[in-house]
């Protein structure tokens, strides 16, 4: 799985963690894209979907954003706009929404990615999830600097996400990851942190009326109040996952079927979730079995 070798100091160990998180939860939560009955099954007895468990497009995103990072130190937009179209082209089929494949597409056929990310959406720009189902590995990776977390966050998202709503959602995850990599805070306490560095934004909003909702609740009742990535919005989706990760932040599986159980955009939010619980419970919470059913990360997806 260790799709990076070159790269061995303390952040970068920490990057991969986020990566390798993101990678889990978003092919856990793919498979759970299914027959209505199988679902059921699954969710009702704990069971594990058969193998293999196939990964998307957030996981093959979040590799090129780390490759990218890892070589420049900072989020090179020019070059990883480039990184992502490339590797769009290798698999198009790999659960890219509607407005990914037009920018990634254009991208890839020569126009510039500030114009082809702000012309979506009749110039609005995608306010969409897929800014923050990348990202975790940017608050993985600067140890101190949460200034430095949102910069970067906000750059990496305006390379496909134009609209300010989707680059809150970036910020939201990346500073969740920081706070789950790097503190010990868990429940309201981490969500108001969150909150706290989150720009202004319905997503921010949904994370204070996040607040509001115990750890007991029913999950169909916590997805009524913040959605469950249905509409595959970032403030649709973003909240939900950083409820279901503050108050499971210490137990990956627990955090992830708990986020599963919610349905709605399950690849998105569980790589969401992953990628932020990894990073607290470390390599050794990463259970055996779901690493053995998961489809592998091959070099392949590294861009030269």
């Amino acid at each position: 799985m260790d799709i990076l070798k070159a790269y061995n100091q303390p952040q970068h160990k920490l990057a991969k963690l986020a990566l390798q998180g993101t990678w889990l939860g978003d092919a856990f939560g793919q498979r759970f894209f299914d027959t209505r009955p199988h679902i059921e099954q699954w969710l009702h007895t704990y069971t594990l979907p058969p193998a293999p468990w196939y990964f998307t497009d957030d996981t093959i995103m979040t590799v090129g954003l780390t490759q990218s990072l890892f070589k420049n130190q900072v989020v090179h937009q020019n070059e990883l706009a480039q990184i992502w179209a490339i590797n769009y082209q290798k698999n198009i089929s790999r659960g890219y929404g509607g407005t990914a494949h037009k920018i990634l597409r254009e991208i890839g056929e020569g126009k510039p990615w500030v114009n082809a990310s702000k012309e979506v959406f009749s110039g609005m720009g995608s306010m969409g999830n897929g800014a923050a189902m990348r990202v975790a590995p940017i608050g993985a990776f600067y140890t101190q600097d949460l200034a430095q977390i949102i910069d970067q966050a906000k750059l990496s998202a305006q390379i496909t996400h134009s609209h300010p709503e989707a680059q809150a959602g970036a910020i939201a995850v990346a500073v969740a990851a920081h706070l789950a990599g790097h503190t010990v805070l868990a429940g309201n306490d981490f969500l108001a942190k969150v909150s706290h560095h989150t720009p202004d934004s319905q997503t921010k909003d949904r994370i204070n009326k996040a607040l509001s909702l115990p750890a007991s609740y029913r999950i169909d009742t916590v997805v009524h109040a913040l959605g469950n990535g249905h509409q595959m919005l970032a403030q649709d989706t973003v909240p939900l996952a950083l409820w279901c990760a503050a108050h499971h932040v210490d137990n990956f599986e627990d955090a992830l079927w708990l986020t599963v159980s919610a349905l709605g955009d399950r690849d998105t939010t569980c790589a969401i979730v992953g990628g932020i619980v990894a990073l607290r419970v470390g390599t050794s919470g990463l259970p055996a079995r779901w690493i053995e059913a998961a489809e592998p990360i091959l070099e392949g997806w590294l861009v030269k």
